[in-house]
């Protein structure tokens, strides 16, 4: 479903990909992932989505983001909110598909194919605007977690589905958990839950 000299870029929702890499076992290796697609075509962008808690002395996520930073990815970020739900939980929010899908829609003339992380729904009328400029769009998700970590509306929208799991042996790595666990210390995620 590639094309050597595809002119191809990424979009990664950060936090749907890290909840899909969990619900399978994994986490993502980043520097792995941009390999894999460098391979399949000529990736021009690689960009990353995700909200941070500004509030806080450390983020989890920061080592993340400086190292995507440093190593090839395009970072969107902004500031998540933190709230009270009425059950007394925290919660964060922090969407990003606004942003997500301006940036795909500007880049859409200089490239053939869009490489899609996320299994949201509300992504489906870009898929839609993208193809009828032209572009060919992958989704990368699952169906194989429970329950599945895309939205069927979507998976029908995409030129093709590429099922994360399958991807698990050439861009996955163990759990931070069991990194952690191994090394005898109990470190925090990667990525925040965001809504």
């Amino acid at each position: 479903m590639f094309y050597r000299d595809e002119r191809l870029a990424l979009f990664i929702d950060g936090a749907n990909l890290y909840a899909a890499g969990r619900a399978l076992g994994f986490d993502i290796d980043y520097k792995l992932l941009r390999q894999e697609f460098m391979r399949r075509g000529k990736l021009l962008r690689a960009f990353y989505y995700t909200a941070l808690l500004e509030n806080e002395e450390y983020s989890p996520i920061r080592p993340l983001v400086d190292w995507l930073h440093y190593n090839g990815f395009s970072m969107v970020t902004k500031p998540a909110r933190e709230y009270t739900d009425s059950h007394g939980r925290r919660k964060v929010k922090g969407n990003m598909d606004i942003e997500l899908t301006v940036d795909a829609l500007e880049i859409a003339a200089h490239v053939d194919h869009i490489v899609l992380f996320s299994g949201d729904g509300d992504f489906r009328p870009l898929i839609e605007a993208l193809q009828r400029k032209g572009v060919r769009v992958s989704v990368v998700s699952t169906i194989r977690s429970q329950p599945p970590m895309i939205s069927d509306d979507l998976r029908r929208q995409a030129d093709n589905f590429i099922e994360l799991d399958e991807l698990k042996d050439v861009i996955g790595r163990p759990p931070r958990e069991a990194r952690d666990t191994e090394h005898g210390y109990h470190g925090a995620s990667t990525e925040n839950e965001t809504t």
